[in-house]
């Protein structure tokens, strides 16, 4: 009889864990940071995979007089089915007005649904805007995939000229430029308190910067992954 009841017991269990939802390992999934600098636009990139697969991605682009953006990208089944973006961009020359640009996609890659605020008004996106936006999210996925092959990935935290302390609260008592600066950029970072987002690597006690992405005061907060997509 204890025998039979603890047959049934173990069956309960196997039955009530395969009636389950499954729940999403957490090796699953992979993350990439990155980032790049082409002509006046900044590019802060974040990317998540599923089982190789894209999954999500981000983006924060500053373009410095011409405006800003941050973007929210989201695939299903491989194929990209959602983006939102939000910024600022020049309007006529002259100042910065608000937009933002939210479209779905299906599973063939037509946009079922778009649309195009630009400063309070709807406007029509054109279907080289809708192509060069998914061209967009591809790069991410190539560009943060090919840094973290040669073993980069964005760094965000503060310099005080001696010590680096990084966004994730780790610090490092040296740093190292792998590239030429200004001389501005040298003497402000070993007189003033700043807040720096590079491309680089971490080893022991020392930073490696391969491209120095973002520079600012110290009051500049660490820049967060995009999230402008609603959860389903």
């Amino acid at each position: 009889m204890k025998k039979n009841l603890l047959s049934a017991w173990a069956c309960a269990l196997l039955v009530g864990c395969s009636s389950g939802t499954p729940q999403p390992s957490l090796d699953q999934f992979s993350d990439f940071t990155g980032g790049r600098t082409m002509g006046d636009a900044t590019s802060l990139y974040w990317y998540t995979e599923r089982l190789s697969v894209p999954y999500t991605a981000a983006d924060y682009v500053t373009a410095g007089d011409y405006g800003w953006f941050k973007s929210d990208y989201r695939w299903s089944e491989g194929e990209l089915r959602e983006l939102v973006r939000q910024g600022e961009q020049v309007k006529d020359n002259q100042e910065l007005v608000p937009y933002r640009i939210h479209v779905r996609f299906n599973k063939s890659g037509e946009a079922v649904y778009q649309q195009y605020r630009l400063d309070g008004r709807v406007l029509p996106l054109s279907s080289d805007k809708l192509a060069w936006l998914k061209r967009e999210a591809k790069d991410i996925t190539t560009i943060t995939k090919q840094q973290d092959r040669d073993n980069y990935e964005l760094i965000q935290g503060y310099w005080d000229g001696s010590s680096f302390e990084s966004c994730r609260g780790n610090s490092y008592s040296s740093i190292e430029f792998n590239q030429t600066l200004p001389s501005f950029v040298v003497n402000r970072l070993s007189s003033v308190d700043n807040y720096v987002a590079f491309l680089g690597s971490t080893r022991g006690s020392k930073v490696t910067v391969k491209e120095l992405l973002m520079l600012a005061e110290d009051s500049q907060d660490c820049m967060e992954r995009p999230s402008l997509i609603e959860s389903e």
